[in-house]
């Protein structure tokens, strides 16, 4: 079979033969990769590594590869909101899969591990601040998977049914996805000491978060009817902005993918913890220590 080769217009590589936006060269990616939103978070998982071998930062984008305990690890900024997450996994996934100097494909698939470290908003009584949640489904109200064949082999159709039934869903707003985390990888980095249930990654802060400040929103029960929704003895445990995208590119392209956030506003009990960057780097340890 002949080998697939991608036009420069496709893959772009800068003229230092790394990614277009990352910045990132083939060789600086590790197996093993932590993803966080804030750039500066970057610097605060690297500080537990013993030794550093290179760091690289563009735009929002800002990466540390290092060794962490014999364990080589990047740590990856990707900003905020899926379509961020379509950039970073995408070139991820270039980096570790296609050859730069040739534009074809690997003869051999290569396997990242990716484990996102972030904040999110609890919905449920049990999830106050403070809270590690592990994301075992992401409900994607971004509509990225939408753009991608082989999303409903990925994704949990009879979930995104039930869903879509539960919130009478308006079709304006685009059609939700649910992507499913590694099991093995959930179980590896969960362990017994997160809370694991399902998520819901949005495409804004405030409207699609059923915040309402200057202008309405179209569904003002949405809130009350995703902290009533269960599926398969599990409910919807948080908000965020990126897992679903996260899980369902790495799935796509055979990657093993989760996210775990902390939680640091609950919308049930109206509580905000804005100290929170004092007290994630407990969850930083324990991902650094399990992926």
């Amino acid at each position: 079979m002949e080998k697939k080769k991608f036009a420069p217009s496709e893959l772009i590589i800068n003229t230092d033969g790394s990614c277009f936006h990352l910045h990132l060269k083939p060789e600086q990616l590790a197996d093993k990769v932590i993803l966080v939103g804030d750039p500066a978070r970057v610097d605060t998982v690297a500080a537990h590594f013993d030794t550093k071998e290179c760091e690289v930062s563009s735009r929002e984008f800002h990466t540390i590869t290092g060794n962490y305990k014999g364990k080589r690890i990047t740590v990856q900024s990707h900003g905020i909101g899926c379509d961020n997450i379509d950039i970073v996994v995408n070139e991820l996934d270039t980096l570790a899969n296609i050859n730069y100097n040739t534009r074809e494909e690997h003869e051999e698939h290569r396997t990242l591990t990716m484990v996102r470290i972030g904040t999110c908003g609890g919905l449920q009584p049990n999830t106050p601040t403070g809270t590690f949640v592990a994301s075992v489904k992401s409900i994607g109200f971004d509509g990225l998977l939408n753009y991608y064949a082989g999303r409903n082999v990925v994704c949990d159709i009879q979930m995104e049914q039930a869903f879509r039934e539960h919130m009478k869903w308006n079709p304006i707003k685009g059609a939700p996805y649910v992507a499913v985390a590694d099991k093995e990888l959930i179980n590896q980095v969960a362990q017994n000491d997160m809370v694991r249930g399902y998520t819901i990654s949005c495409g804004g802060f405030y409207g699609p978060q059923g915040r309402v400040l200057r202008a309405d929103i179209e569904d003002p029960q949405q809130n009350e009817k995703i902290e009533s929704f269960e599926y398969e003895n599990m409910r919807i445990c948080n908000f965020e902005m990126e897992s679903s995208a996260l899980a369902g590119l790495a799935t796509l392209l055979g990657h093993r993918a989760m996210t775990c956030c902390m939680v640091i506003a609950n919308r049930y009990a109206k509580q905000m913890n804005t100290e929170y960057k004092n007290t994630i780097d407990t969850l930083i340890t324990k991902v650094l220590d399990r992926i």
